[in-house]
């Protein structure tokens, strides 16, 4: 058994994570950050849930950008194809859900 204060987790560089179990074919991660990460479209489904800080989480839909503010306790269900990128605000512990080897 392994417990982990999430709010005092730092990584070594922004999107650092700190692998926390892996279940069936997806990755339980701790992602810490102070950057944002790039507009990328997901190959699998993913579970963003901000534990720390805050993150704006820009999406597109029909190629309209939309925003929506992500505080902690927030879930993000994020499906394939959806266009997104995190921005933290000004930093943030994210924990992670997705199919391993995700992109």
């Amino acid at each position: 058994m392994r417990f982990y204060a999430s709010a005092e987790f730092t990584a070594d560089r922004p999107w650092g994570a700190l692998d926390l179990a892996d279940i069936g074919s997806a990755t339980v991660r701790l992602h810490w950050t102070d950057q944002p990460y790039v507009w990328h479209v997901n190959d699998g489904p993913e579970v963003f849930v901000v534990l720390d800080g805050a993150v704006e989480m820009h999406y597109r839909v029909d190629g309209d950008e939309h925003v929506e503010r992500l505080t902690p306790g927030t879930v993000c269900c994020v499906e394939v194809g959806d266009e997104h990128i995190a921005h933290p605000a000004p930093e943030a512990r994210i924990l992670v859900v997705e199919q391993a080897g995700s992109v």
